[in-house]
């Protein structure tokens, strides 16, 4: 009988916050557990001091860069010599607690605070994760356009101790406005005094006009008065924003209408607040008054400057022409209603080009859900992507899958590194910002998105600078080099080619070391030919005895949004780096042989 959706939610819960543990509090000792029905099982084993507990997870599925698979639990008393199972919950709940003692230092009341508030996040969601499952295993794996994959993360951020957690939005909402569930909407407009709207755009047409592309047909329909400019608006942040004295008073005073819902229907991407319909060139990204993993999610002004500008340096880099196999989804236009006193509104839109239309929207798949955890009984969908390039057996499907694995490089480790190198722009370019294009199964071609992942060179600015002045003037853009090498590995190295690698080792379609060797190389192989920033990128991934991660697990301790925490600078830590340890390795076997 296949295990239950709560069991599996259970299961998930403990991986993404004991992995979390793991990387960034305590590292364990490795042990092997006795079995009463097998041989002895590889573990992982915790002393909690302040619990006075010892906690044994089994390592399933161990992976030398990625998330570890656990299996069975078991918790002691460190005064007892027996082990006794233990369900998830529990074990992860006293995970919880030691991390709080460590971080706090026993500091009452406001760590305990703390505590409750995130184990009520877990709780969250684990509920939300049991939820989907029940969704997903009514729905079937077929569809492989954009959307389809937009709508495929069931379990979230493997490395987050709260991935689907989302406070302030209810069950009910959910159903029409999250993407697992694949419900559709209309935009929600509002007609506001030109004077009070501000805007730019990259393009040759001015924001206003290219947010009437959003409605369609309907846009004819709008009752705008002489000197009124419509602001389209996802429907949960209209209801919020009316609530608001700010809006309230605009309102009251007629200078702000809301006119209703109008347009297309749109449907959520993975991200919640970024909308999208087959039937426009935009998508759009608002601000929703919804708080997902580490951060309520607002646009900052300072954000949407960022994506009009770096448009406009893309546009003139010619960095597209010379890489036709990697595309930087541009937001390139922005608009908002101004209130005095106020930094942000609310209104806060950012247009998105959409190429995902008129059939260019099949085949394309986030990194994410292709790495993704598979549900019960299901291939991974990288897995499955495999099978279809290759039906054969198990030594063939290897060899595939290193092909495969090389042509993903070709389309985002390449033209990721160059655009630093050349032209002194690095990516957040993490699993969610990420999208391949796989329709025949193979890499043809990867895409970035989001105004909010742009980190200019310091070394840079006064090119930069040279073909947008503006840059200049936006807050947290600039970058000392040796931060941007650190942010760098971890979005583009740890979190998204780790995963590949990792998902491909634990679906057993290639060895972890043989595609840690085969990134070495590639890394090697550009650390020769480039010249600039990029070069020293390679060797610090190389080289360095430690990568750069994000600390989720940290920041949720602190209860800390990160998205308004300055330069984000506390939001990562160190960890130790595969590469130079399978390069040290190496290096060790050679002189024994030698020897």
């Amino acid at each position: 009988m296949p295990p239950s959706s709560q069991t599996v939610a259970e299961a998930a819960a403990f991986r993404s916050f004991a992995n979390g543990y793991l990387r960034e509090i305590d590292p364990g000792i490795r042990v092997r557990h006795a079995l009463a029905d097998g041989p002895p099982a590889p573990c992982v084993e915790w002393n909690l001091r302040s619990r006075r507990l010892a906690i044994r997870a089994e390592i399933r599925s161990p992976s030398l860069c990625g998330a570890q698979g656990f299996g069975r639990l078991w918790t002691r008393h460190l005064h007892e010599p027996r082990w006794r199972t233990v369900a998830p919950m529990r074990a992860l709940q006293e995970l919880l607690a030691e991390a709080y003692s460590r971080a706090d230092e026993g500091r009452g009341e406001t760590a305990r605070e703390r505590e409750l508030e995130l184990l009520g996040r877990v709780l969250d969601s684990y509920r939300e994760t049991a939820r989907l499952l029940d969704l997903a295993g009514r729905r079937s794996d077929a569809e492989t356009d954009f959307i389809a994959g937009e709508r495929a993360l069931v379990f979230g951020h493997w490395l987050h101790p709260t991935p689907k957690s989302r406070q302030g939005l209810t069950t009910w909402q959910a159903r029409a406005y999250a993407p697992e569930e694949g419900g559709s909407f209309r935009l929600d407009v509002f007609a506001a005094e030109a004077s009070l709207v501000r805007h730019d755009s990259a393009v040759t047409r001015a924001a206003p006009d290219l947010a009437l592309d959003l409605l369609g047909s309907d846009a004819a329909r709008l009752d705008l008065r002489a000197g009124e400019t419509a602001l389209p608006m996802h429907p949960l942040q209209a209801e919020a924003l009316m609530l608001e004295p700010h809006v309230a008073a605009l309102v009251a005073a007629g200078r702000v209408r809301r006119l209703g819902a109008f347009g297309p229907r749109f449907t959520a991407t993975s991200s919640l607040r970024t909308v999208y319909t087959a039937e426009s060139p935009w998508m759009a990204k608002f601000s929703l008054p919804v708080t997902l993993t580490n951060s309520l999610r607002v646009n900052r002004l300072a954000e949407l400057k960022a994506g009009v500008a770096v448009a406009r340096l893309l546009a003139k880099s010619g960095f597209e022409a010379r890489h036709p196999n990697f595309r930087i989804l541009a937001d390139p236009a922005y608009l908002t209603l101004h209130c005095p006193g106020r930094e942000e509104s609310g209104f806060e839109t950012v247009l998105r080009e959409n190429p995902f239309r008129n059939g260019a929207e099949r085949g394309i798949a986030t990194l994410a859900a292709l790495t993704a955890e598979p549900l019960p009984g299901r291939p991974s969908r990288l897995e499955a992507l495999l099978r279809q390039v290759c039906p054969g057996e198990t030594a063939d499907r290897a060899h595939a899958a290193r092909r495969w694995f090389g042509l993903y490089l070709d389309c985002m480790l390449e033209p990721v590194v160059a655009l630093y190198d050349g032209h002194g722009i690095a990516l957040e370019a993490h699993q969610q910002n990420a999208l391949l294009d796989v329709a025949s199964g193979w890499p043809r071609r990867g895409f970035y998105r989001d105004n909010q992942g742009f980190y200019l060179s310091e070394a840079a600015r006064p090119r930069l600078l040279r073909d947008a002045p503006e840059t200049g003037t936006i807050g947290s853009l600039y970058f000392a080099d040796g931060e941007i090498r650190r942010r760098l590995a971890y979005y583009l190295v740890v979190n998204q080619i780790f995963s590949v690698i990792a998902r491909m080792g634990h679906d057993g379609l290639a060895r972890e070391e043989t595609l840690l060797d085969d990134l070495a190389r590639r890394l090697e192989a550009m650390a020769r030919r480039l010249t600039g920033a990029g070069r020293a990128f390679a060797r610090s991934v190389l080289e360095g005895p430690t990568l750069c991660t994000k600390a989720n697990l940290r920041v949720r301790l602190c209860d800390r949004d990160e998205l308004a925490s300055g330069d984000g600078t506390g939001n990562y830590i160190d960890m130790p780096n595969p590469l130079s340890a399978r390069a040290a390795a190496r290096s060790e076997a050679g002189h024994a042989l030698a020897s």
